[in-house]
C-alpha cells in the first residue's frame, strides 16, 4: 500500500527516475516540465491545478511554455496543463495520449512509471513546437513541489 502524504509518496528510487525524465526531456525542448504533489483536491482537480499553477510560478517562463503535472496523492486525481504559449500553438486534445498514458499506469498502481513516461511523452510533443536551443536556460525548478 502507498503512503499518500505527498513528500512520502514515491521512494527516493522513483523520484530520482521521474527527475531523470525531466531531465531527458527537457533536452529536447525549451518547454519546462514541472511535477507537483498534494495531499488532496478538494475543488474539481483541473481548477485546482490551475491555481497551484500559477502559485509555483509556471507562468514565468519566457515562452510561457511551461507543463505542470499535478497530483493529488490521497484521491488518485490527477491534471496536465500547459500555459497560454503552448495552448496557443498546439491543437485541441493534444494533451490526451499523455494523459490516456498516465491512467494506464495508475490504475495499476504503477504512479512513477505514469509520471516518467508522460514527462517523456511531453518532452518529445513540446519539440515540435519549442525546440531546444543553445541559448536556453533551465527558467523553472526540476524538482518535485509539494
Amino acid at each position: 500500500m502507498r503512503i499518500s502524504y505527498p513528500m512520502f509518496f514515491f521512494s527516493k528510487k522513483e523520484k530520482k527516475q521521474i527527475l531523470a525524465a525531466v531531465r531527458e526531456a527537457e533536452k529536447n525542448t525549451s518547454g519546462e516540465i514541472r511535477l507537483h504533489l498534494e495531499f488532496k483536491a478538494c475543488e474539481p482537480v483541473y481548477g485546482h491545478a490551475q491555481k497551484v499553477f500559477q502559485r509555483i510560478g509556471m507562468t514565468k517562463t519566457v515562452q510561457r511554455n511551461g507543463v505542470l503535472i499535478f497530483l493529488a496523492t490521497r484521491n488518485k486525481k490527477f491534471a496536465v496543463l500547459g500555459d497560454i504559449g503552448i495552448n496557443e500553438k498546439v491543437p485541441e486534445g493534444f494533451w490526451n495520449d499523455v494523459v490516456r498514458t498516465m491512467e494506464i499506469h495508475f490504475k495499476k498502481n504503477r504512479f512513477a512509471e505514469g509520471i516518467s513516461e508522460a514527462v517523456l511523452r511531453i518532452g518529445e510533443k513540446l519539440k515540435a513546437y519549442f525546440p531546444y536551443r543553445k541559448d536556453d536556460k533551465n527558467e523553472l525548478p526540476d524538482g518535485i513541489s509539494c
